[in-house]
């Protein structure tokens, strides 16, 4: 295929339009098996939290930061990624982050120490912010409209949402019957088959003249990390700690110039106008607090099963099978629900579902029991993430600007991870903190109630400002 240019309005002016997928099952499988590379690894290292902690002695609090390091780089990178796929090309891209994330991961599996695989994850995630947002966009390239492409994007939704349920598992699996490093070396042979078929199997999208908000993106994610240094830092060191002070400030100091930029970049990476309408605002800020409670829940409830029950890595991955079962059959019947319901009011009758399941989870003890402390809540909490997911992504896509639609729909997935990293900073402080006081158990618990805070806040955000019902 030739080299296109473009004109300065962002149209191609050589080389034509991108041709279709000569052979859409193999061009489909790529896609996918990258999409599935990169949903699994936010959940896939969960189950493999306790052995990793023992081999590369990390402390309770600090363990965190293996699923942290990942979400801050692919939820702070995402947002540029979609960016520069714009820019240079989706399949360029998309070829180059699938590189990193493998490369990262295969140097991860090796690590012997834990600064070593902290780093590897943190590069994994920025390997991921540039694959992801073109795998959707590659799926439009190289599929037919109608039911050809229709066909291909029920796959890849289908396959992000089994994407948690599937980590967990395979992560015990691996773990459970090879080593926790295979968590990680997974990826590699499932990258290199990508890295080879891609350039072979997918057109290339048009590019489009721009410029990188790479200042936008710097100060976000180096905010965040401070922000969550500061909370994880404080588990142990309390908040009169110097150093966790200073962090918080350089966190606050990082967000607020970020803020400044975008409001002031001619092409932000977060177009700040997303938020005036108080409805997808709203519903953002709530998706970011259901995530904190939802990894919070998967990184404490992964220990205690282990840990306090004695649970084998597989065991404690198909633990989850109750709640991740449940939240896909559920999601599946969503789409029928919501034009005769409308959103809000899915949202309203699924939210109640969560707040009781993180509330019941309060109530654990030493002597706390599989099926009598946990799997009750396994199930409504999945019972209410699967009727809520699809109605709170539906308000934050309704009524968004053509030329904003990339950016609504990438921070909704920023908003995913960096939530996700952060919530579980701060139950990880509220950890540390019960935890001197009345041992691992109370701290747990009490990190539950924190969490039911967070669920409880996005009931209350959705019964203020999601108004309107978007069908």
């Amino acid at each position: 295929m030739s080299q296109q240019t473009v004109s300065p309005r962002g149209t191609p002016i050589a080389g034509g339009p991108a041709r279709h997928a000569r052979h859409p099952g193999i061009s489909l499988a790529v896609i996918v098996a990258c999409q599935l590379m990169v949903v699994l690894d936010a959940t896939v290292v969960f189950v493999a939290l306790p052995e990793i902690q023992s081999s590369l002695h990390f402390s309770a609090t600090g363990l965190s930061w293996v699923s942290n390091a990942y979400s801050l780089t692919f939820g702070g990178l995402l947002l540029l990624g979609g960016r520069a796929g714009d820019i240079l090309g989706r399949r360029r891209v998309f070829v180059t982050g699938i590189a990193v994330f493998t490369l990262a991961s295969l140097a991860g599996g090796f690590a012997t120490s834990a600064a070593w695989l902290l780093a590897a994850r943190a590069v994994q995630g920025g390997g991921a912010a540039l694959a992801a947002p073109g795998a959707l966009a590659l799926i439009t390239t190289n599929f037919a409209e109608g039911s050809e492409r229709n066909r291909a994007l029920s796959i890849f939704s289908a396959t992000s949402s089994a994407g948690a349920s599937v980590g967990l598992i395979l992560g015990g699996v691996l773990t459970d019957w090879a080593s926790w490093r295979w968590v990680l070396f997974i990826n590699v042979p499932v990258g290199a088959v990508v890295l080879l078929l891609a350039p072979m199997f997918l057109a290339e999208t048009e590019r489009h003249r721009g410029r990188l908000d790479v200042i936008g993106a710097v100060t976000s994610v180096t905010g965040m990390v401070a922000l969550v240094y500061a909370f994880i830092r404080a588990a142990d060191a309390g908040w009169s700690d110097t150093t966790t002070l200073l962090a918080v400030a350089a966190g606050v100091v990082l967000l607020a110039a970020f803020v400044t930029v975008e409001a002031r970049a001619g092409q932000p990476v977060v177009p700040l106008r997303l938020f005036a309408d108080r409805a997808r605002a709203g519903a953002y800020f709530a998706m970011l607090l259901l995530a904190a409670a939802m990894f919070g829940m998967f990184f404490f409830l992964v220990q205690f099963l282990q840990n306090s029950l004695g649970f084998s890595p597989l065991k404690a991955g198909l633990a989850f099978l109750p709640m991740t079962g449940l939240l896909f059959g559920v999601a599946r019947l969503a789409p029928r629900l919501v034009p005769r319901f409308g959103a809000r009011r899915l949202m309203l009758a699924g939210l109640p579902f969560m707040l009781a399941g993180m509330l019941w989870l309060t109530r654990l003890t030493a002597s706390s029991g599989y099926a009598g402390a946990m799997l009750g809540p396994l199930v409504l909490f999945g019972l209410g993430a699967g009727i809520v997911f699809l109605p709170l992504t539906l308000t934050i896509l309704s009524g968004v600007r053509r030329e904003d639609s990339g950016a609504a729909s990438g921070l909704l997935q920023t908003m995913q991870q960096v939530g996700g990293a952060l919530g579980m900073a701060v139950l990880v402080s509220v950890f540390g903190t019960a935890g001197r006081h009345g041992g691992a158990v109370h701290g747990t618990s009490v990190a539950f109630a924190v969490a039911a805070a967070f669920v409880t806040v996005a009931l209350a955000t959705a019964i203020v400002f999601v108004r309107r019902s978007a069908r």
